[in-house]
């Protein structure tokens, strides 16, 4: 239990820092546009006198101030989605994992603290640079109208060093890292640098665009879309992490859905699971079923420990159930054969991984009892290691251990249920239909990503509201720019539709750029950290549809965020637009 819940809290804590990182980038593109605009106010108290380091402690304070009240916004509203999604979590523990989990939240102050401490943490870093900026920005050149620009383009050089730089990490960690922790770090790096990499891949694919348009009107939109880059440039990294995320936990999610059904078929292949209360009523269950049935399938376990690592070791009765339903990871051609002569084992992947062996390497299972691995096989959830030998081999070995459980399959279930309640007088509690079971089992897995879907939807969200945030701001400060083109015969509600064109372009562009880190993500939650943290690999498997679902839906996102800033532009009062040449900007 403590392993499988430690699964749990590892995906939340996962999601838990990548939501923190995508709000570090909304919040540091708010802080820089917001500087931003206020550069003319900064610009008029150094130039009368108002020492420096007393405008950025105001500005510190400003910025703690608010990060406060966010912070405990931000924490009541978690207290509201935690409530909404707790009933199903709590489903989830008990129904997968056994653990009882209480129904009502409970509050504890460290909690409400460490929110707080984050807040007012991921402020300091985000408002760095911008108070940086603000320091070493000469008096005169923070009145220009592209000073905050061209000074963030001094650092593009700087960035996009940074970004091969990670990149590049994240190259090697893939390559020859090791541990959970390697594969965090591999994470953070391949997103840090993806992120970093986004807006000068945006510049080049603009310029080029730029380059090949045909008309003044169009290379004036492309070259105008460059420029409004930096300003939007944190919204659309904190989108493509957002798309990222989605795109690789719903490659994981999915994967791992359909890998999971495959391996309820392949082990809950018996029709029907019955139990018996004591070794006599097993043996008298088993001559009641076997006339009236295709074959009984005893459980036969024992708890041991197989190289060195606790496992647990079980004795099959091999027939056609198993060539039929089990696949394999790696195995012999008559890997099968072998396990009923009793002269190999089969073993589960985390038993291969943790003890280093696979096919062909030997593995003692008894008192000088070493066989050859003849095949290991796919178990996926299982905690611990297992290992598989033949029936006649297992009682041997262990000659005290009696099956009370066992396995049927018929060619009809509800009949031969019917006989076990009736004729043989087996309570119903001690009979489980496969189908159910395999409902129950799918049910449950459902519930326990309820929570990352939430995630991902809340992620995405605020992503499109960081666009939102910058378009309206943007809009705002691009009234100089605009006029000289409203001026030339352009209507407003042209450039309405440009502004709107505007966005849906960088969206859809950050959108083509996610989809390949989200399936590099994707590969390296199923082929590194799911290994390192707990022992098995789940194949990937690609789903089309559901990214063109994902893109569309940004899309939509993308258009509404750009729609207010678009209309309040079609609104601006041509007066407004004509002050524009009353005076020298």
């Amino acid at each position: 239990m403590g392993r499988l819940t430690d699964s749990f809290h590892l995906n939340l804590t996962a999601f838990g820092f990548l939501s923190f990182a995508v709000g570090i980038f909304i919040v540091h593109g708010a802080i820089g546009l917001a500087f931003e605009q206020r550069r003319g106010m900064v610009r008029t108290m150094r130039a009368v006198g108002m020492p420096l380091r007393r405008i950025i402690v105001l500005f510190a304070l400003e910025l703690a101030l608010l990060s406060l009240a966010g912070g405990a916004i931000g924490i009541g509203l978690g207290y509201v989605v935690a409530a909404s999604l707790l009933p199903g979590v709590a489903a989830t523990l008990e129904g997968l994992y056994g653990a009882q989990v209480a129904g009502t939240l409970q509050l504890r102050p460290v909690w409400w603290l460490s929110g707080l401490a984050m807040a007012l943490a991921g402020t300091a870093l985000a408002a760095t640079d911008a108070l940086r900026r603000i320091a070493r920005m000469p008096i005169l050149s923070s009145g220009g109208a592209r000073a905050w620009s061209m000074a963030a383009g001094r650092w593009r050089r700087f960035q996009a060093l940074a970004a091969a730089v990670l990149l590049a990490a994240a190259g090697a960690l893939g390559a020859v890292g090791g541990g959970l922790v390697t594969g965090f770090a591999l994470l953070a790096c391949l997103l840090f640098g993806a992120a970093l990499a986004l807006p000068l891949i945006l510049d080049r694919a603009l310029g080029v665009a730029q380059r090949t348009a045909r008309g003044v009107v169009w290379e004036w939109f492309w070259a105008d879309t460059r420029q409004q880059l930096p300003g939007l440039s944190l919204a659309l990294m904190a989108l493509l992490l957002a798309m990222a995320a989605n795109v690789g936990v719903s490659t994981m999610v999915s994967s791992f859905r359909l890998t999971f059904t495959g391996f309820l078929d392949q082990r809950l292949a018996s029709d029907l699971y019955v139990s018996a209360d004591s070794a006599d009523e097993a043996a008298a269950l088993e001559e009641f079923v076997a006339p009236r049935s295709r074959a009984v399938l005893p459980r036969l376990a024992i708890e041991t420990r197989l190289a060195g690592l606790p496992a647990e070791l079980f004795g099959a009765r091999v027939g056609p159930t198993y060539a039929e339903n089990w696949r394999f990871l790696a195995s012999d051609p008559d890997a099968w054969a072998q396990v009923a002569d009793g002269t190999a084992v089969i073993v589960n992947e985390q038993l291969a991984r943790r003890a280093d062996r696979w096919v062909g390497d030997r593995l003692a299972v008894g008192p000088e009892t070493d066989l050859p691995i003849a095949g290991v096989f796919g178990d996926y959830g299982n905690p611990i290691g297992q290992a598989i030998i033949g029936e006649a081999l297992f009682r041997r070995l262990f000659p005290n251990r009696r099956a009370t459980r066992f396995g049927i399959r018929s060619d009809d279930p509800a009949a031969l249920a019917t006989a076990l309640t009736g004729a043989f007088g087996l309570p119903a509690r001690n009979i489980i239909d496969q189908s159910d079971l395999k409902a129950f089992s799918m049910q449950v897995f459902d519930r326990t990503f309820l929570v990352t879907g939430a995630l991902n939807v809340l992620t995405l969200a605020v992503a499109a509201f960081a666009i939102l945030t910058n378009l309206l701001t943007l809009a705002a400060m691009r009234v100089p720019q605009l006029a000289p083109v409203w001026a030339l015969g352009f209507t407003r509600a042209d450039l309405g539709r440009l502004e709107l064109l505007r966005a849906v372009v960088l969206a859809a562009l950050t959108g083509l750029l996610a989809l390949p880190l989200g399936l590099a993500l994707a590969w390296v939650l199923l082929a590194i950290v799911n290994v390192e943290a707990f022992g098995w690999r789940l194949p990937m498997y690609l789903f089309p549809a559901d990214y063109l679902r994902l893109g569309v839906f940004s899309l939509g996102a993308a258009i509404v965020a750009a729609l207010w800033p678009a209309r309040q532009l079609t609104r601006v009062p041509p007066s407004d637009l004509l002050k524009v040449f009353a005076n020298e900007r």
